[in-house]
C-alpha cells in the first residue's frame, strides 16, 4: 500500500513537479490550489502526509493547519515555503507543523525528509483489540495485517475518538464536535449508523451506549 500524500500548492508548475517526483517514488500524490479545498479533502478523505504551502488562497497554510488539528487530525505535516523570518517559521510549528522546507525545493531532500517523518510518525501508536489493530496515527483498521476498507472516514474518526477514551465515555457533544464541521448538518441518526457500522466490523461487545449520554469503547 502506498503512502497517501495531500500537496496543497496554487503554483501549477511546481505542484506538478512534485506530484510527478514523488510519484514516480511511490507515493499516491493528490494536489489543491487552495486552503478551502485542502480543507475538504482532509474532513472527506484520510491521507499520511500533507505537504502545505503557507501563502494560498483563502487562509494560509498556518491557519488551515490550526484548523485541521483542532478536528484532532494528526496526520505528520511539512511545510513548503518561501518564508524566511525566525518569526514566520515559529508560527508554521505553533499551528501543529511537524517540519518544513524552505523554497527553492531540492526534491531529494523533500524525499529525505518525507520518509524521516512518515519513519518516525506511522505506527508510532497502534492499538490492539481482539484480531483488530487501530493504528492511531494514520486512522487505519486492520485485521490480521489486512487493512478494512469498509469503513466510512467518519465511522474511522468516530472509531479514533472512541480507543482514544478507552473505558471512557465520549459524550455526543464532543462527537458531533469531532466529526462535524461547523457548515454541516449533524445527525444523530447518523451516528447511530456509524456505530452500528463499527459494531458490525469489529464486534458490538466493544463498543456500549450509555443511554442519554454517548458512548464508551470497553477494553478489558
Amino acid at each position: 500500500m502506498s503512502y497517501k500524500i495531500l500537496l496543497l500548492e496554487d503554483d501549477e508548475l511546481f505542484a506538478q513537479t512534485i506530484e510527478d517526483f514523488l510519484e514516480e517514488e511511490g507515493f499516491n500524490v493528490s494536489v489543491v490550489d487552495d486552503a478551502k479545498k485542502a480543507l475538504n479533502r482532509c474532513e472527506k478523505g484520510r491521507y499520511d502526509l500533507y505537504l502545505f504551502d503557507v501563502k494560498v488562497p483563502y487562509m494560509s497554510g498556518f491557519e488551515l493547519l490550526k484548523k485541521i488539528r483542532s478536528y484532532e487530525d494528526n496526520t505528520p505535516t511539512i511545510f513548503i515555503t518561501s518564508l524566511r523570518e525566525k518569526e514566520d517559521l515559529s508560527k508554521g510549528f505553533m499551528a501543529g507543523a511537524d517540519d518544513y522546507i524552505k523554497k527553492p525545493v531540492d526534491l531529494d531532500e523533500l524525499l529525505l525528509r518525507i520518509k524521516a517523518l512518515l519513519k518516525r510518525s506511522i505506527g508510532e501508536e497502534i492499538i490492539s483489540f481482539g484480531e483488530f489493530k487501530f493504528d492511531m496515527r494514520r486512522k487505519i483498521l486492520l485485521k490480521n495485517k489486512d487493512e478494512v476498507e469498509n469503513l466510512h472516514p467518519k465511522e474511522l474518526k468516530l472509531l479514533y475518538l472512541l480507543l482514544k477514551n478507552i473505558n471512557q465515555t465520549v459524550t455526543k457533544e464532543i462527537i458531533y464536535e469531532s466529526l462535524w464541521s461547523v457548515d454541516e448538518y449533524i445527525s444523530d441518526g447518523a451516528l447511530r449508523v456509524y456505530i452500528n457500522n463499527i459494531k458490525k466490523s469489529i464486534g458490538k461487545e466493544y463498543i456500549k451506549n450509555i443511554r442519554g449520554v454517548g458512548y464508551k469503547f470497553e477494553k478489558k
